[in-house]
């Protein structure tokens, strides 16, 4: 179990005026370094001596990074570190792809978004509190998930797609990037890849000790949003304890085509209640060529509760989950 202390250790701060500067220091020091973007969760990581990085790149300094801007094709390219407050007031941002604004204004507080960034947003760790306290689980190299034991504190973890890993994805913003088919672009010494934003998050199945598939050298760069689902009709909702600075207990992300009452085509995607943001694929399909009302929003959360595996003290995110998904397919509370 880790051992609070009241400093952090010592590490090279490097503070790049460009993307190339930053790549050529995380290529120096591979492993050992560490990407700061708004810094909210890595100061908890290093105070509590957690993470020791021999070289911290702090991206403030890449203007380029924070560019929000519309494509010639109508959708939009948001820089990773655009904060949460500047993609909430941008005006292209809420004419287009208004449900991202509004998960990023329950993001966490105000103070919290004026320096919390889009990157780190969908970047962050886990808040499982057994991982986060230094315990010697799965997810920290070890061989024992303490959350999934009888007597475990286990309220906020996952009820779906869990493998040895119980922790959940705490992100507000990342169901809303898979529910409007956004790529994320990430870069590292060797060139550039795009990574649709339903791969870009992954699950313990996968690997157990990263939440995204971004490795050790990768800096996420942009967010690329297309012009599919622009103006489409948008539910966002997050089931939370407390109304302010709070991770989700679940949300749900929906956006839908509708024509004269019937759902032509749409994504149903929750977060918070597995390690990774997921898509109700087959929720969505059995919805096209439904008329929007009860019957369809109660198969669709029948639909996506199938399969779910509670543990001790998280039952309710059943019923929650279900209740999520009807009200985003009816497109109202």
């Amino acid at each position: 179990m880790a051992v609070i202390r009241d400093k952090m250790p010592a590490f090279q701060l490097f503070q790049p005026s460009s993307t190339e500067e930053a790549l050529g220091v995380l290529d120096r020091y591979g492993a050992e370094a560490w990407v700061l973007a708004g810094g909210l969760d890595s100061w908890d990581w290093f105070k509590d001596r957690i993470q020791k990085p021999a070289a911290v790149v702090d991206l403030g300094g890449i203007a380029s990074l924070r560019e929000i801007r519309t494509t010639t094709s109508g959708g939009l390219e948001i820089g990773a570190m655009a904060t949460l407050r500047e993609v909430i007031r941008h005006p292209d941002v809420s004419s287009q792809f208004g449900i991202l604004g509004q998960a990023a204004a329950q993001a966490a507080s105000p103070q919290i978004r004026n320096q919390g960034t889009l990157g780190g947003n969908v970047g962050q760790d886990t808040r499982c509190w057994y991982y986060r306290d230094g315990w010697s689980c799965y997810r920290a190299g070890g061989n024992i998930c303490y959350a999934d034991t009888p007597t475990a504190m286990n309220r906020e973890h996952a009820i779906l797609g869990a493998s040895r890993c119980v922790a959940v994805n705490p992100s507000d913003t990342a169901p809303v990037l898979v529910a409007l088919d956004a790529e994320m672009v990430v870069v590292n010494a060797s060139g550039e890849r795009v990574i649709p934003a339903q791969d870009f998050f992954i699950g313990p199945a996968v690997d157990i000790e990263r939440m995204t598939a971004l490795q050790p050298g990768d800096i996420l760069t942009q967010i690329r949003i297309p012009s599919t689902w622009a103006n489409a009709r948008f539910y966002f909702e997050k089931a939370r304890d407390r109304q302010v600075w709070d991770f989700p207990l679940a949300n749900i992300a929906s956006a839908a085509k509708i024509s004269n009452g019937v759902i032509e085509d749409i994504r149903i995607v929750a977060n918070g209640v597995a390690p990774y943001p997921v898509r109700f694929i087959a929720a969505e399909d059995a919805m096209r060529g439904q008329q929007v009302g009860d019957q369809a929003a109660d198969q669709a959360g029948q639909i996506a509760i199938r399969g779910v595996s509670p543990l001790a003290h998280n039952g309710y995110k059943v019923t929650l989950l279900r209740n999520l998904v009807k009200r985003s397919v009816r497109g109202e509370a």
